[in-house]
């Protein structure tokens, strides 16, 4: 039985392709496993999420009470008349907009994750409900009341907004850009502007809902019909601005009673209102007419106290017809309310969680329908004022809703004479701040003029059409625009820049594209292609169905034109040729141009810019290494630079890639749109399918490499990637080898000296010892420049070490009498014939220069010591390091190794009077690149020969060596 399921489960495998020895990738089980590991734990955290309340409260002192008494207070005292005023535009009586000032105000301070935000009636939102009432009136005329439709909208909105935040959905908002919120914003307000300007002249006879356009024309038209309100409203008007301009220029000018000039600012609209509503009384109280009527427009009657307590009438029939106004409204809300938090939190420096602002957003509208309130939102006004104020917490809010509930019960039949023209006045002087600065315009130009274009059309449709037109025409136009943007992305081909730090010789290397446009890089910079067979090529967006295709064509197109043809077409008749292929132009040699080509031999991916790949991306990558490899007629390599997301290696490694230049199994198609079974084979490189073999030859060797050895194609780095693929033009296998020479610092490293552990010190004879103690004091007192320990720091140290090696005084001594000699002429043209005898050539090109510091070890020296030295020697550079043992396998010493640059830094460092370490060793090596292992007898006994050679010359230091055998 259990032999039929292991062959039902082999089957399986075969028929849905699964590769036999599959590489360890993120699974399914790994993304759940991410999302919560603790499911209990992240229900509770969620519950409290819901309730920030609850992580303030318990901390709340009388500093943060001052605060947001005086804040509190000043919003109440601005909130009261601009909510009148706002539920006039809202067509509805003045004591709805108190009731959504009241609710907004308190209940948000309960759920808000914002200090400075005010929640209440809006402009904008008051305009839109203006609407919706105007539009379910004309289909269904005196079938619903203008209250009644506005708290219907608050709830079914409140209701969406909190499904929305609990689903933590917030980042749907985040498509929605600033400039097109700020241009519809701009044309709401111009709109606002302009349908309050005939309250404020006392204009009648027009539709003043119209379009904005149609209003300002009809507003100029009926001026020499302008009445006696216009007498309170532009004087109001006139008043708010002026005591605005006043305190602001006083507070610049007497910078210590600043504060003092802010708050007079602040009381500037309830003053107006006071001092108008006095005149109205004075000037209206015994000039009613017969039929009721005043000679100004007056609020009259204002009820007392909360009217309409109680469960809210929600019709099923009244949602049905104001459906199509709903999403607008639902926009708006949130929108609005989720920018201005946002923006205070920038300024204040803290950190709101937009979800969290949605569901106080929502259970304020859907609990303040039990008060009759119309829908409230985030008003920038006043919480620009809160801010200023030095509000502390939420709780402001509070002090705020008491200054409401007593305007509520105590001063509505003073509202009576308060004139109409005067609210509009409130309402133009808060609003025309929300039109966007030319300042502001300007930047979006600068910095993308698509964007600016977005700002233009929902201005210029708010003002032509209607407000909704303008949401969503800027929506349509941001969507449609990061739709182009991530059809269209931008993708380079990149070149090679050198820099050299200013105060130190470290060389780093940059790619950058290779065409470079103007204002990017300095004219002076020449930018090094890549070696000729290379190409490297950074995409900048997402790899994903809209776009991947630029990437294909981009890579194939720059194949054919710059890379050599593997297969010759001279020979080959125009009859025989692909119908899509031209042939040669006439009077050219085919074959001529195409020899002077490179061949291809890698192309290197810079992913860095790479977040997401799909199966028709990967399809699209496998179709581009088909036809390059078509194009060359051989095995193209394909190294991945910077990916960091487990899940775009999984995608690619089920492509086949990473895993080798062209893996045994690597799929031709990967989403096949029809199912095809034939197809013309690569002809396949002698060593391509050795790369795989040697990779699990050298893995065995390797230990601690960033990324994981099983995909040597994918590299940490660009730089490493480029080195790799320049590594395979002379060998194949050295490509996926390279993958592994960038190591972290880790003790478990192996040493870079297999020397010593072959041969072992124990097998040196005394006189060797003694000879190449010599050679180094000669050599070290000459490089360092003086033969004096004192002022030659590495002399010092190669006499201190070779002391401890037991080399005797006398024999020292006789060294440095050796230093000023002149046979080291001699040695270097003894040494130039016998590497022509053996027929070399200068190889330094495969070694780098390395430092390497050498410290004692004391037996009292624990983990915890030696982690000390590991950190003092990193931040001094050091790369890698190796802890030498004693015979009792206690640590004896450390040896460090750092950039050549480094090394008098690193040494320092190590030897610095805290640590209190015995220097052992301070020199510079040479250190091969690329080690060999794969030598015969005859070459290794004839490179110990040519060693021996070159070790028994008097100013010989040492000899290095790619070979690992010695």
């Amino acid at each position: 039985m259990s032999s039929l399921v292991a062959k039902l489960k082999r089957y399986g495998k075969r028929v849905i392709g699964q590769p036999e020895d599959p590489v360890p990738v993120v699974t399914i089980k790994d993304w759940v496993r991410n999302i919560s590991r603790d499911p209990k734990r992240d229900a509770l955290r969620y519950v409290e999420s819901l309730f920030p309340i609850v992580g303030w409260i318990t901390r709340y002192n009388f500093g943060w009470l001052y605060g947001d008494v005086i804040a509190g207070l000043t919003v109440g005292i601005v909130v009261v008349p601009q909510s009148m005023s706002y539920a006039q535009i809202a067509t509805l009586p003045t004591q709805y907009g108190l009731y959504s000032a009241f609710v907004g105000v308190l209940i948000y301070c309960l759920f808000a994750t914002s200090k400075d935000v005010s929640i209440g009636p809006v402009a904008v939102m008051s305009l839109t409900v203006s609407r919706i009432i105007a539009t379910v009136n004309e289909h269904h005329p005196d079938v619903w009341s203008g209250p009644q439709i506005a708290t219907t909208v608050a709830f079914i909105c409140g209701f969406i907004v909190f499904g929305i935040g609990l689903l933590r959905l917030g980042w749907l908002v985040e498509f929605i850009p600033a400039p097109a919120v700020s241009g519809f914003m701009t044309g709401s307000a111009i709109n606002i502007v302009a349908g309050q300007v005939p309250g404020l002249l006392g204009e009648t006879g027009f539709d003043t809902r119209a379009a904005t356009y149609k209003v300002i024309i009809n507003c100029l038209k009926f001026l020499p019909v302008t009445k006696l309100d216009a007498a309170w409203g532009i004087t109001g008007l006139f008043c708010l601005y002026a005591i605005r301009i006043a305190c602001d220029q006083l507070g610049k000018r007497f910078p210590r009673r600043q504060r003092l000039f802010f708050f007079l600012s602040v009381f500037r609209n309830a003053f107006v209102i006071i001092v108008l509503t006095i005149a109205s009384w004075l000037y209206c109280r015994h000039r009613k007419s017969k039929s009721g009527k005043y000679p100004i427009k007056i609020l009259q009657t204002v009820p007392r106290g909360f009217q309409h307590v109680g469960p809210p009438d929600i019709d099923p029939k009244l949602v049905s017809a104001m459906a199509g106004e709903i999403p607008v409204a639902t926009i708006i809300l949130l929108l609005e309310h989720i920018a201005i938090s946002k923006s205070f939190g920038r300024l204040n420096g803290y950190k709101i969680n937009p979800n969290q602002e949605l569901i106080a957003i929502g259970v304020t509208n859907t609990i303040g329908t039990v008060f009759g309130a119309y829908p409230a939102t985030g008003s920038f006004s006043r919480s620009a004022l809160k801010s200023k104020s030095g509000v502390r917490t939420p709780a402001a809010g509070i002090l705020t809703s008491i200054v409401v509930i007593v305007a509520l019960y105590g001063l509505t039949p003073a509202f009576f004479w308060i004139p109409n023209a005067a609210l509009s006045a409130v309402v133009i002087h808060a609003v025309a701040d929300l039109v966007a600065t030319p300042r502001q315009v300007y930047s979006f130009w600068r910095v993308s003029p698509l964007e600016f274009v977005i700002w233009a059309a929902a201005v210029l449709v708010t003002i032509f059409s209607t407000i909704e037109n303008g949401i969503y025409t800027s929506i349509c136009a941001s969507l449609a625009l990061l739709l182009v943007r991530l059809a269209h992305p931008r993708g380079y081909f990149l070149g090679k820049v050198a820099l050299r730090e200013e105060k130190s010789n470290v060389v780093r290397e940059v790619f950058v594209p290779l065409v470079q446009r103007p204002g990017v890089l300095h004219p002076a910079v020449k930018v090094e292609p890549p070696p000729p067979g290379i190409i490297i090529y950074r995409f900048e967006e997402s790899a994903l169905y809209p776009n991947v295709s630029h990437l294909n064509d981009a890579l194939v197109d720059y194949v054919k034109k710059n890379m050599r043809r593997g297969r010759d077409m001279s020979q080959v008749k125009m009859s025989d040729r692909p119908w899509n292929d031209p042939g040669p132009k006439p009077g050219r040699d085919e074959n001529a141009d195409n020899l002077a080509k490179p061949v291809l031999h890698a192309i290197v991916l810079d992913f860095s810019g790479v977040s997401h790949i799909d199966t028709t991306a990967v399809q699209a990558l496998i179709d581009t290494r088909t036809e390059v490899e078509r194009w060359a007629n051989k095995a193209v390599e394909f190294h991945f630079a910077t990916i960091l997301s487990p899940w775009i290696r999984r995608a690619l490694i089920a492509g086949g890639f990473g895993i080798g230049s062209r893996a045994p199994h690597a799929p031709t198609e990967i989403a096949p749109v029809v199912p095809y079974h034939g197809g013309r084979s690569l002809p396949q490189e002698p060593k391509a399918s050795d790369i795989e073999q040697a990779v699990q030859e050298i893995s065995e060797e390797r230990h601690g490499s960033i990324v994981p050895e099983d995909t040597p194609f994918f590299h940490f780095d660009i730089v490493s990637a480029v080195h790799a693929a320049e590594a395979g033009l002379s060998d194949p296998e050295k490509s996926a080898r390279s993958s592994f020479n960038k190591r972290p610092l880790t003790e478990t490293s192996e040493s870079w000296s297999k020397i010593e552990k072959k041969k072992g010190v124990n097998d040196i004879k005394k006189g060797q010892l003694y000879s190449r103690a010599y050679r180094e004091i000669v050599l070290a007192a000459r490089s360092g420049g003086s033969p004096d320990p004192e002022q030659n720091n590495a002399l010092a140290a190669v006499i201190k070490r070779v002391k401890s090696q037991g080399v005797p005084k006398e024999n020292i001594e006789n060294a440095l009498k050796k230093c000023l000699s002149d046979n080291p002429n001699r040695t270097v043209k003894f040494l130039n014939t016998l590497l022509k005898d053996h027929g070399l050539a200068d190889v330094k090109f495969l070694f780098k220069r390395e430092g390497r510091v050498k410290v004692a070890l004391t037996p009292e020296d624990d983990a915890n010591t030696r982690a000390k030295l590991l950190d003092v020697a990193i931040d001094a550079d050091a790369e890698d390091f190796q802890t030498e043992y004693a015979r009792d396998l206690t640590p004896s010493a450390m040896v460090f190794k750092c950039p050549h640059t480094s090394l008098h830094k690193l040494t320092t460092a190590l030897t610095a009077p805290g640590l209190g370490r015995e220097l052992l060793s301070s020199e510079l090596v040479y250190a091969p690149i690329e080690p060999r292992e794969d030598l015969d007898d005859q070459t290794a006994q004839d490179l110990d020969k040519l060693v021996e050679a070159i070790e028994d010359l008097d100013d010989t230091l040492r000899v290095w060596t790619t070979a690992e055998y010695i």
